[in-house]
């Protein structure tokens, strides 16, 4: 089996954690300067005294160690908490979707924790939404739990809005993050409104390969929907085909973008051909798709 997450990608993944530690907050909903850690007996993480901080906090017993100033940061029921959604549909397995989908996900999930919030990663299979993991704060949890994106398989089709609006949700204090291709008959628009209802910050991801963009299929073909293989085209794809298949590709984002924007949810497409630094620092937060 591939392994997707790796310890090339993780050992990545902290690098670029570093590089946009200063837009992180912004993702999340949180701020290092306001967050908030509460003064219950369960350990969180730790991280590095600056000036100004409670004295009474600091771990003297690493300070005797490694003669470095750190805080033990406490559970604070007010955390924010994210829920990460991936489309582990069949459709998504095409063009190496399915592993920037996981790769994007445990992204978002280190930077989750690395504002010491909650994070739970879903998949979203038929009409039922499957906890990989759950609540998971700090990193020493992230790193145990994340090798499990590894196991995740794409098949059969997805309902996203019946999936979701059967699950535990709960009100407000965090994001909710859809990552999906959106290519679909099946209904989604109700999980942003039951997201959006329960007060949750919601993100919805639109994941597209380069040749769904811009497809170099050309001449005779048989082409079947991977998810109902009694729907196919039998044809010739020539230039009038490729401008309505254009034309319908931009109303199926167009359509998404203006539902999210009357939800006040936010809507990203990503091309799976950028890297996730451009998608963070173009898309998210140069775009104020992320404030």
């Amino acid at each position: 089996m591939k392994q997707i997450i790796d310890e090339r990608f993780l050992s990545q993944l902290e690098l670029f954690s570093l590089a946009i530690k200063d837009n992180v907050a912004g993702l999340f909903g949180g701020s290092h300067q306001s967050k908030k850690y509460g003064t219950s007996c369960e350990f969180a993480d730790y991280r590095e005294y600056v000036e100004g901080d409670d004295i009474s906090k600091i771990d003297w017993n690493i300070y005797g160690r490694f003669e470095q100033l750190y805080l033990k940061l406490y559970l604070d029921e007010k955390q924010m908490y994210t829920k990460i959604y991936i489309d582990a549909s069949k459709s998504m397995s095409f063009f190496n979707k399915d592993e920037y989908a996981l790769r994007l996900a445990a992204s978002l999930a280190y930077l989750s924790v690395s504002e010491m919030d909650r994070v739970s990663i879903y998949l979203v299979k038929d009409k039922s939404v499957i906890p990989l993991f759950e609540k998971i704060i700090g990193r020493e949890k992230f790193f145990e739990n994340i090798a499990k994106l590894n196991d995740v398989t794409f098949d059969g089709d997805v309902f996203m809005s019946e999936a979701i609006m059967r699950s535990d949700v709960g009100y407000g204090n965090g994001k909710s993050i859809i990552i999906s291709d959106f290519l679909t008959y099946n209904d989604y628009f109700s999980a942003i409104d039951y997201l959006r209802d329960k007060h949750r910050d919601v993100l919805c991801i639109q994941l597209l390969a380069p040749e769904e963009i811009n497809p170099a299929a050309r001449g005779k073909h048989i082409l079947y929907d991977v998810e109902d293989t009694s729907r196919f085209f039998k044809g010739s794809i020539n230039r009038d085909i490729l401008t309505a298949y254009q034309k319908a590709l931009e109303f199926v984002e167009d359509r998404l973008l203006n539902y999210c924007a009357s939800r006040e949810a936010d809507y990203t497409l990503y091309d799976t051909s950028i890297s996730l630094r451009e998608l963070f620092m173009d898309r998210l937060f140069n775009k104020g798709v992320i404030r």
